[in-house]
């Protein structure tokens, strides 16, 4: 066997069996987790939502926020980033319905993006906490209050992350993938590695942060797009924890068309490429258990795209009959065992979650041909629009994902 194939099936077979891992603690974590204990006091919380054009969803957004219950002082932030369509009129009309939303308007700046906005509604609003939620998400009325009873009950606490779900699951099959691709992100990357390493990572949003954390930090990277990982990155490097409780949740609206899928999920690629390349200038993202939050940013959004790239490669090859010299195990049952704990994976998550149907099924077993393969083009696509701001010294910008009218969700 060449060195170049016994390299690229090792690591083949340690990410295999550390996903297996992460899959197996996941679903422990979310069979045995308890809720925790209730506070004598409970500390003053803004909720913060960024917002640009969001008129198609805000009104859904802020019925949710008025409808969020917490035993102490809480105030919602409408943040409009310089909106030109009916965001600021809805978002004034439920501030004067409701004494604890605040519309605020927010002066034009650069960077353009979450993270400015996010520092400037830090700097108007005065509270012991603060969360997230970007600006089509509809919260349960109990999703804030669980994410503080972790955060204070957790040793070292930053804050604390909840879990995100789509609303718009089943619109089409896109949605579909999308939502069920994120039922594996909270049991694997959140649930198991919180059980493995007591290691939590934000999400973007229903994320609750400590806001004497975030100082002590340097507050949000306003060039991050990938902010919610960059911030999880030094929170992590300074000893900090992010508790993770999957019964704090927050239902979102995903891309319902592929444009948009693409769109949004490139800008997530490019944030996490500026990550890496930020990870390999500091060497305090390469120590402790901050070593385990870049390893696996490294495998998630480069290793894991070449073996998926591989992995065809080798089926391609098994099926047209041809098989190196030197490999004595067949190539197929490579490709085989990648599909088995990928899909295994997504059928853990139905089983969690409680939403195995027939339909579901049959989408976690064609994920892995379909959806899955989006993600060599969408890395292709990343790599190639990253390198070349970097050539002509431009700063990409923030991207907003379009938003779609409410039809067909369920919760």
């Amino acid at each position: 066997m060449t060195w170049p194939l016994l390299i690229t099936m090792t690591f083949f077979w340690l990410l295999l069996m550390f996903y297996s891992a992460l899959t197996i603690a996941g679903v422990w974590y979310r069979l045995t987790f308890k809720p925790l204990k209730k506070l004598a006091k409970y500390p003053s919380v803004a909720v913060l939502i960024p917002a640009h054009n969001e008129g198609v969803v805000i009104n859904q957004t802020l019925r949710a926020m008025a409808r969020l219950r917490y035993p102490g002082q809480m105030d919602v932030y409408l943040l409009d980033d310089n909106s030109t369509d009916n965001t600021g009129t809805i978002a004034q009309e439920f501030s004067k319905l409701f004494s604890h939303i605040h519309y605020i308007p927010v002066p034009l700046g650069e960077p353009k993006g979450k993270s400015r906005v996010l520092n400037y509604g830090l700097s108007i609003s005065h509270s012991d906490y603060f969360i997230v939620y970007d600006a089509d998400n509809e919260p349960e009325p109990d999703a804030l209050v669980k994410l503080v009873e972790a955060a204070k009950n957790t040793p070292k606490a930053a804050g604390a992350v909840g879990y995100v779900k789509t609303k718009n699951i089943y619109v089409n099959s896109l949605t579909r993938m999308i939502g069920l691709e994120f039922q594996v992100f909270q049991l694997l990357m959140q649930c198991g590695r919180w059980t493995l390493f007591k290691l939590g990572s934000l999400a973007g949003t229903n994320m609750l942060l400590k806001r004497v954390i975030l100082k002590e930090v340097g507050g949000y990277d306003a060039y991050a797009l990938a902010e919610d990982a960059e911030l999880t990155i030094r929170i992590t490097a300074a000893g900090y924890r992010l508790p993770v409780v999957p019964s704090s949740k927050t239902w979102e609206q995903e891309p319902e068309k592929i444009k948009t899928f693409i769109k949004q999920r490139t800008r997530w690629l490019i944030g996490n490429i500026y990550l890496l390349e930020k990870s390999f200038h500091d060497l305090s993202h390469w120590k402790g258990r901050t070593f385990i939050l870049s390893m696996q940013h490294l495998l998630t959004y480069l290793i894991f795209v070449l073996l998926l790239l591989f992995s065809d490669i080798f089926f391609i090859m098994s099926v047209s009959g041809y098989t190196p010299p030197d490999m004595k195990a067949p190539l197929l049952i490579l490709w085989f065992m990648s599909y088995i704990v990928y899909t295994s994976q997504l059928l853990s998550a139905l089983v969690v979650d409680r939403n195995v149907s027939f339909m579901n099924v049959l989408f976690v077993l064609i994920m892995y041909f379909t959806y899955a393969q989006l993600f060599i083009i969408l890395l292709t696509r990343s790599f190639a629009m990253y390198i070349w701001s970097r050539i002509r010294k431009k700063t990409i910008g923030w991207d907003k994902t379009a938003r779609f009218k409410n039809k067909g969700e369920s919760q």
